[in-house]
């Protein structure tokens, strides 16, 4: 294909007794005796110490804030910010996953190294330990209120429903490592960036130029002759490639998906869609 111009709510506390404590301040604190079966959480970090009682989230926030911890990645060779991005559903595609890892990919999103560690939805991690944080400190009882309207409040919260966990995030989609998941895969990542083309357009081509070969090379054309064969399943030269390359697949043209997204990038550009191409381009 030639170049295009050099291309914790406290379970039934029994309130037996109270005791006087002082605080540093000089306030006196009516503070209630435990039973000893009665279980009192830690409070969260963040949480004055004057807190008398720290209830445990209800049920729903914890499996809330479990579904939401980040999950780490280790790059393998072949991958790219965009695939790992779609393997786990990620809110915000490869640019939330690179701006999330800036650090670690560095300025190039293109290029991820085998064997690096990437955080996966560490920011929602944060937002949601900090909504359970706030949940904690609301339903702790402020330090001196009276037991009968610490009373009245656990009656209320007793009478509400309870929460219901969020529902499982869908699985991620995954593609078969052949030509129908490679076609697949390429046309998942064309729809984001808003590239045209059909899986018949794709396939069409792709048998027509390599017959599926993923690492074929022409070393006998024009091309060939003057240094840049045309390579993988839609016969891409290196300018080609280079100029259409589309951000968070993998730079190296023998990768299917990303073959495939900057042939059909090229195509767009030149022909207005793979569809329109029926024979060498």
């Amino acid at each position: 294909m030639p170049a295009q111009g050099k291309h914790r709510r406290t379970q039934s506390i029994a309130l037996s007794r109270r005791i006087a404590a002082v605080t540093t301040g000089g306030a006196v604190l009516a503070l209630p005796v435990l039973g000893a079966a009665t279980a009192v959480a830690a409070p969260s970090h963040g949480v004055a110490a004057e807190r008398t009682v720290a209830q445990a989230p209800a049920s729903g926030q914890a499996n809330s804030a479990a579904k939401a911890a980040p999950s780490t990645h280790s790059v393998v060779a072949g991958e790219s910010l965009a695939k790992i991005a779609r393997a786990y559903s990620l809110s915000g595609g490869w640019e939330k996953l690179y701006e999330d890892n800036l650090k670690i990919v560095g300025e190039n999103p293109d290029l991820i190294h085998p064997g690096i560690t990437l955080a996966v939805g560490a920011k929602a991690a944060e937002k949601s330990a900090t909504e359970a944080d706030d949940a904690s400190r609301k339903s702790a009882p402020a330090a001196g209120r009276s037991a009968e309207v610490d009373r009245a409040d656990r009656s209320e919260r007793e009478a509400a429903p309870v929460a219901q966990a969020a529902p499982a995030a869908e699985e991620a989609t995954t593609y078969t490592n052949d030509l129908d998941g490679w076609i697949k895969e390429a046309l998942a990542v064309m729809a984001e960036r808003g590239i045209p083309g059909t899986y018949e357009g794709i396939h069409r081509n792709i048998m027509r130029e390599s017959s599926g070969d993923p690492n074929v090379v022409n070393n006998w054309d024009s091309n060939a002759a003057a240094g840049t064969p045309s390579k993988g399943l839609l016969q891409v030269i290196d300018p080609t490639f280079e100029a259409y390359h589309v951000p968070g697949t993998s730079t190296n043209s023998f990768d299917p998906v990303a073959n495939i997204t900057a042939a059909s990038n090229y195509a767009a550009d030149r022909y207005g869609s793979i569809d329109n191409v029926n024979g060498p381009y």
